[in-house]
């Protein structure tokens, strides 16, 4: 494992684990302060393929921010950002879509005046009729393109169970039926690695054991996923590794158990910086 061991007040910062074999996401040193507040100090995480890496830490810890420099929603004060490979540091958030990474948000985004069907044919990323000139000299793709995107939604939305949504006005949904309509569109891109932000955040049991569901059959068929997580019960049973933020460094990284039991996250938690 190779960290960068460092102390901050009583704390022993670990860092995270940097020497995997097959990465999928890479961030080096990534910096970004709002005024005098550092919001993330030198965050260095790499992301394997085929993981489901859990991100935790207390409220200000920096995690949502990391996610927002990670897909380009906040421009970095420093650092980089990389995708396969790929340094997509200086791209907006669509051409990191592009490039295999796409995202959800903790709240979810309601497409005004589309119903759940027509939301989810954003979510394909590459489409012909996003540009004008193809509309004049390739009718027929684009055709076959939609009628093969529509398939697709179609079975996306019956896979995530919300096939009987798919006339609803995406403004009528719940904010537990958003959050699966959002992350059901964000498969339509078939990415390389799905963010969610919070996906369990205000819904119920029952639907969070079902998210929880399909994000595992997900991650059976190869999907990686980075989540941010407050609910340490449904984070502790489907992520491995887990990496631990808090004041805008990386604590450490380890599985489940170890992480669920260091008093270094402990006192993170319940020591005064909660």
């Amino acid at each position: 494992m190779s960290i960068e061991s460092n102390s901050i007040g009583k704390l022993t910062y670990d860092g995270a684990d940097l020497s995997k074999d097959d990465v999928v996401l890479r961030t080096d040193e990534l910096k970004k302060s709002f005024g005098g507040l550092t919001a993330t100090d030198g965050v260095s995480v790499a992301i394997e393929r085929g993981s489901i890496t859990g991100m935790i830490g207390p409220n200000g810890a920096g995690k949502s921010t990391l996610f927002n420099l990670i897909s380009g929603f906040y421009e970095l004060d420093s650092g980089s950002v990389f995708v396969n490979d790929t340094d997509v540091t200086e791209m907006k958030p669509h051409e990191i879509a592009r490039s295999g990474l796409m995202r959800t948000f903790q709240t979810p985004r309601r497409l005004e005046g589309m119903t759940v069907r027509e939301a989810m044919l954003v979510g394909p990323q590459g489409q012909s009729g996003e540009s004008i000139i193809p509309l004049f000299l390739r009718g027929g793709t684009i055709k076959s393109e939609e009628t093969t995107n529509l398939e697709d939604a179609q079975k996306m939305l019956e896979r995530f169970e919300i096939d009987h949504l798919a006339n609803a006005p995406s403004t009528e949904l719940s904010g537990g039926q958003l959050k699966l309509v959002e992350m059901a569109r964000a498969m339509m891109a078939q990415p390389d690695i799905l963010l969610l932000d919070e996906p369990v955040a205000g819904v119920n049991p029952t639907l969070a054991k079902k998210l929880a569901g399909f994000i595992k059959e997900l991650n059976q068929e190869g999907q990686t996923f980075l989540i941010i997580e407050h609910d340490m019960s449904f984070i502790m049973e489907i992520a491995d590794p887990i990496i631990v933020l808090d004041q805008g460094k990386v604590l450490m990284e380890d599985a489940p158990e170890t992480v669920r039991s260091d008093e270094r996250v402990i006192e993170a938690y319940l020591g005064g910086n909660a």
